[in-house]
């Protein structure tokens, strides 16, 4: 399956702000789902409409410094997610401008900048891939509240995920599946996978006038205020086009993806993961799950035998599909308190041994290295992940006070 652009001229922005509102236009709103190839809210919004403002908005509770933060980053995010976000923003900038048009970036509450947009563009629709968050769930609604009195259609597809979470959690009888296999039955096979996904533009409509709205180019970590912060060498650079290059080359050795079985792997590969590394990705929405299953699915129909879920690489997609339908299905799924789910634990509360294993000062090799990885990266193999979990949360955390008192 290739990923072909057609690349055509930079749109330029109208003079006249009324031909804007006198043509057929449509807001693509980008949160994840940062990627051109199966994105079928911006395809949606580019039929039909004589402009197409692909619009993100940069929130400040999320991107900008929180000087109480234990960790160089915002009161939502560590400072490596954030420099992710913004590689990825400036590649899907470039995208975009190969057809024709440009990523219009804002800043304030979403919602307020939202319904300023559709007040002043004149937009007929407003086009945006859904998302199972809370944060999100609840801003959408007030969006879609706003829109829909002003007659303005709202398109939100499900396409950060295979399934859509609201159907598997109906055909259970209103509740999560709490197990994988109990999932899979649920799910069977996504709707769409024997159908050719779209994966090239060759164009997209110009962005019509912005009017007053202050539009600015994808700021640079300095710009949201971070400052001179010294830059660690990171491996992993955002964006669509660093994903589909990363898929390119896992892909290509079939034995190794038919072969694939997790947990085996090594967490120590350093130079060359033992993973596709493609989490992030998937995360942010720079590479479609829904394409990456469907090149799984190539790959599967032309070797002999290949490994099957739970431990394949498909089978990693399915997991992550089951637990966004869990989290989606469980109110306060994110922490331990009102969750149905979790045991109710009398944690200890020492902020010092919770800062000794943040900040690698265990005295733990193995643990110290992969939290320093963490840190620096901002990412670590699934089994090195599970090792500082366990250690913090099984006990062995406590043994750290004898180590921090001898070299105290």
């Amino acid at each position: 399956m290739q990923l072909s652009l057609c690349l055509s001229k930079p749109a330029q922005h109208l003079k006249n702000p009324l031909m804007a509102a006198s043509g057929s236009g449509s807001i693509m709103w980008f949160r994840k789902g940062l990627r051109i190839h199966d994105n079928p809210a911006l395809e949606y919004a580019s039929k039909g409409s004589d402009f197409v403002y692909p619009v993100f908005v940069i929130d400040p509770h999320y991107m900008e410094p929180d000087p109480k933060a234990f960790s160089p980053g915002s009161r939502l995010a560590g400072l490596n997610r954030i420099r992710f976000l913004l590689e990825s923003l400036v590649d899907l900038d470039t995208s975009l401008k190969k057809l024709g048009s440009r990523l219009l970036i804002l800043r304030g509450e979403p919602g307020q900048v939202l319904t300023r947009c559709l007040k002043e563009w004149g937009v007929k629709k407003l086009c945006f891939e859904y998302d199972t968050d809370p944060h999100y769930q609840a801003l959408d609604i007030r969006v879609k509240e706003y829109a829909s009195a002003a007659g303005i259609e709202v398109f939100s597809p499900v396409s950060h995920t295979l399934f859509n979470p609201a159907d598997i959690i109906q055909r259970n009888g209103g509740k999560p599946p709490l197990t994988y296999q109990s999932f899979l039955k649920l799910a069977g096979q996504p709707s769409w996978a024997s159908s050719p996904l779209l994966t090239s533009i060759s164009s997209l409509p110009p962005v019509g006038d912005v009017g007053s709205c202050e539009i600015s180019e994808v700021p640079t970590i300095k710009d949201l205020g971070y400052g001179d912060i010294e830059q660690e060498w990171i491996p992993f650079r955002g964006g669509e086009s660093e994903a589909l290059k990363r898929l390119k080359e896992s892909i290509s050795d079939k034995e190794w993806v038919a072969n694939f079985e997790k947990p085996k792997g090594n967490p120590s590969a350093f130079v060359k993961p033992a993973t596709t590394v493609l989490s992030p990705y998937l995360k942010f929405g720079c590479l479609s799950s829904r394409y990456f299953y469907q090149c799984l699915q190539d790959v599967y129909k032309n070797v002999q035998k290949h490994t099957s879920p739970p431990v394949s690489l498909a089978g990693q997609l399915l997991w992550r599909d089951f637990f966004y339908t869990v989290a989606f299905g469980t109110p306060n799924f994110d922490r331990m308190e009102g969750n149905k789910l979790c045991k109710q634990i009398p944690w200890n509360d020492d902020d010092e041994l919770l800062a000794a294993w943040r900040e690698a000062r265990t005295g733990y090799p193995w643990i110290d290295a992969i939290m320093v990885q963490l840190r620096k990266w901002g990412w670590m193999h699934h089994l090195a992940r599970h090792s500082v979990a366990c250690f913090l949360t099984r006990g062995d955390l406590v043994y750290c006070q004898y180590i921090l008192l001898s070299f105290s």
